[in-house]
């Protein structure tokens, strides 16, 4: 992750030594093992840089796990369909190099869309259990990277069988991914400097809808016929080689956690366990057993209430995989209508960035989360509406903006359950486990015969987007009662250091 200079203001400089004051009894020399505070904070910049750039290399894996995850969509375009005789296929029909809307039904393509989720859903609990055992993200992430790179490649069958079976398999092996990022991140970042690491990795996801489109439009406009293969299969072919590529390098790039990795000198080791010990809590409450954590974390509500939250949210990002689609019925040809797939999502990119930085700053989360989201209603509205190319395309950007909201969701996830790490592990996997049944719903939420205003669709993701929007309110609501809690508690027993708050 790029750092951009220290994460302390002044005002915080002031906090930070009272606060180290106080930790060490009033100690004139606070931070003796790292030779003072004023010593600690600069070793601090320097390590935080050093970890951040060993950390981008998960935003190039997660461009190129979304790549791999929807380029059937981009493929679609290009009579993916057509060769795996797949019932009720999106005909593109032709008249002047200009795409008509689709005009057959069927449930086909949509299953080979939701398939990939039930894989996904199975694999990530065990998955992050698993990587939290080993504390070897830096070969178990990469290993499952050439796995679906090589599934990826194998997406070239020729039927809805061999399509659905790739699929599911690929869900499997990439469910290790993102939950197990999220871990790695909360295993070197504080609380506070988590939202902005969190957004850049998931800007990964949003530059992957754009940057995947200019790929696609290239390989699927300049490959068709090549070696006697269609478009549409080299698109698989180099997608996947690529993932493998950056797999290989990723082995040598990704750190461990803190207590394994070894180009951590023994003060900045120190000063990575000392960090988390701080902000999370002691040793004691932040250790504890796999089958421990996965029973506190099941039996915890909140956990629940946000995997239900984020799988509303998902069905709302469901517009996200049939955006070519989406596009296309605005009538321009093939490749233009992949490349106006990219500008919404840039854009959308930018403000995530800002809207995290700014989420860290202020220390909020829930308005963060609802603004986007309403923002995305109008654009749902918008395109409800009308059927003029401007304001359509308009509404493509102002729905995509939902995805700047979803980031700092998952911010909010992690920082809401900071011990034992184990209870962390398995919240973030089943928190994003679960939702991917947002997928498997949204995929069918498009079908061809609501083409081409897809007003129904649309509509079912103004109500998705409401729920979101309510149950994130409550969740502040509940978050605000248990501090003013714990804050009456530590009062009531007259202590001194102030403990865990929820953020809001």
């Amino acid at each position: 992750m790029i750092h951009s200079g220290s994460d302390l203001s002044p005002g915080d400089n002031e906090k930070y030594e009272e606060e180290y004051d106080d930790r060490d009894g009033g100690n004139d020399i606070p931070d003796t093992e790292f030779g003072g505070t004023e010593a600690r904070k600069l070793l601090e910049r320097k390590f935080i840089w050093k970890v951040d750039l060993r950390m981008s290399v998960l935003v190039v894996i997660y461009i190129l796990n979304f790549i791999d995850r929807n380029n059937v969509g981009s493929a679609r375009l290009r009579g993916f369909e057509k060769d795996l005789k797949l019932q009720g296929q999106f005909v593109a029909k032709c008249h002047d190099g200009l795409i008509q809307a689709p005009h057959k039904t069927g449930a086909e393509f949509a299953t080979v869309m939701s398939i990939l989720y039930v894989g996904y859903i199975i694999m990530q609990v065990p998955s992050n259990m698993f990587l939290n055992w080993t504390a070897k993200p830096s070969l178990y992430i990469p290993a499952c990277m050439i796995v679906w790179g090589t599934i990826s490649c194998l997406t070239v069958c020729d039927s809805f069988t061999g399509a659905l079976l790739t699929r599911f398999f690929l869900g499997f092996v990439e469910a290790a991914f993102f939950p197990g990022a999220l871990f790695l991140l909360t295993k070197w970042y504080k609380r506070n400097e988590l939202s902005l690491r969190i957004a850049i990795l998931c800007c990964g996801n949003i530059i992957s809808n754009a940057f995947g489109a200019l790929m696609a439009s290239g390989i699927l406009s300049g490959m068709e016929g090549k070696l006697g293969h269609a478009a549409w299969r080299w698109l698989f072919f180099i997608e996947g080689s690529l993932t493998i590529a950056i797999a290989i390098l990723a082995i040598f790039i990704l750190p461990d956690f803190p207590e394994t990795t070894r180009w951590l000198t023994d003060d900045e080791r120190a000063l990575a366990l000392r960090r988390l010990q701080e902000d999370m809590g002691s040793d004691e409450e932040m250790e504890s057993g796999g089958l421990s954590g996965l029973w506190m974390a099941i039996t915890d509500w909140k956990v629940w209430w946000m995997a239900l939250l984020l799988t509303s949210w998902t069905v709302t990002l469901s517009f996200n995989t049939y955006f070519p689609t989406l596009s296309a019925t605005m009538g321009f040809n093939r490749t233009v209508t992949l490349l106006m797939c990219a500008p919404p999502f840039l854009f959308t990119a930018i403000v995530a960035f800002i809207l995290s930085r700014h989420s860290d700053m202020t220390n909020e989360r829930c308005f963060h989360c609802i603004g986007p989201l309403a923002i995305s209603i109008l654009g749902f509205v918008i395109a409800i509406s009308t059927m003029n190319t401007a304001a359509r395309y308009l509404s493509l950007f102002l729905m995509a903006q939902s995805f700047a909201g979803f980031i700092i969701f998952y911010a909010w996830i992690s920082q809401s359950f900071p011990q034992p790490v184990s209870k962390r592990a398995v919240a973030l996997a089943l928190t994003n486990g679960f939702s991917p049944l947002g997928n498997v719903a949204g995929a069918y939420v498009w079908p061809s015969a609501w083409g081409p205003t897809y007003r129904n669709s649309y509509g079912i993701c103004v109500a998705t987007s409401g729920v979101a929007i309510i149950m994130c309110l409550v969740l502040r609501w509940h978050m605000k009662r248990e501090n003013f809690r714990m804050e009456r508690d530590e009062v009531h027993k007259g202590v001194s250091k102030k403990g865990f708050r929820y953020i809001l």
